[in-house]
């Protein structure tokens, strides 16, 4: 069964996608972030979408979903690597990532878990 892995780094949880995300991949990741978020208690989640090269619509909501799921489990969520061709794919299908915070790279991405944590 196929997995997207995700790693602790501190007060974090990291998600990196490089595979291509079918709708039931989507669904099996939001329930093993969601399930780790729980079990570690993580106050922040990073999502690096930098290996898609396509997001569908139900990706797109579905990534919106999990930031806020993890809100209300007490974790911000950061979305970093968004390629242009998937930025613009998202605006034309109308998909709106209320609740995630976006920054380019996996850095900035940490900086702003970090500012969002400390307010």
């Amino acid at each position: 069964m196929e997995r997207i892995p995700i790693l602790r780094l501190g007060e974090f949880l990291l998600v990196s996608v490089q595979v291509d995300m079918h709708d039931e991949l989507a669904l099996r990741l939001q329930e093993d972030l969601l399930g780790k978020l729980e079990e570690t208690g993580c106050r922040g989640v990073l999502i690096d979408i930098g290996g898609l090269d396509v997001v569908d619509s139900f990706a797109g909501r579905l990534l919106g979903d999990v930031a806020r799921m993890s809100k209300i489990l007490g974790a911000e969520t950061v979305l970093v690597g968004i390629k242009p061709e998937v930025a613009m794919t998202l605006v034309e299908l109308g998909v709106t990532l209320q609740g995630i915070h976006t920054a380019l790279d996996i850095d900035r991405g940490m900086e702003r878990l970090r500012s969002l944590i400390a307010s």
